[in-house]
């Protein structure tokens, strides 16, 4: 490689690593399956959802498309927006597990993020290991999901569904 191809991809490197400081999000989320006990995924009758997003305006969306096809994985949806706002809102988002542990968590151990995303990222890594090794098939690895996941972005408690599996045993 050329010096100007290395300085060019350092570029691009730390454009998508600030992009994601400041329109990405690690989230983890739990979703209540009562109606899907036979799966093994859902044997305590909640599912753990996981997902990488950056959103941007329809005006951004070719930034969207860079950042998809830099890491050629995960899709590109469209949230149409009704209310007050001119443009409707597109998010790349990366969901599938695999990819996850494959591309985006090795890519963000290996570029750093520098904000508030950086715990995020670390705590939703944490998560990923622990589905990924099947704690969230175990009554104690899913109240140790949850105690992190409580304490991610917007820090939604979940303390009543920790007490309601706590007292489940």
């Amino acid at each position: 490689m050329s010096a100007d191809n290395q300085q060019e991809r350092l570029i691009n490197l730390g454009w998508i690593v600030g992009f994601v400081d400041g329109e990405g999000c690690f989230s983890v989320g739990i979703v209540h399956q009562d109606d899907k006990p036979h799966r093994k995924g859902y044997k305590l009758h909640y599912q753990v959802f996981h997902e990488f997003a950056v959103t941007q305006g329809a005006k951004s969306l070719s930034a969207l498309e860079e950042i998809r096809d830099y890491f050629k994985v995960g899709k590109i949806y469209l949230n149409k927006r009704y209310d007050n706002h001119k443009e409707h809102m597109y998010r790349y988002v990366v969901r599938r597990r695999e990819e996850l542990m494959k591309v985006i968590i090795p890519f963000f151990q290996a570029h750093k993020l520098h904000t508030s995303k950086k715990e995020d990222f670390q705590k939703f890594s944490q998560v990923i290991e622990l589905v990924e090794n099947g704690k969230h098939l175990e009554e104690t690895g899913l109240i140790q999901i949850l105690q992190i996941v409580q304490t991610m972005n917007h820090k939604k408690s979940h303390e009543g569904l920790i007490r309601i599996l706590t007292h489940h045993t």
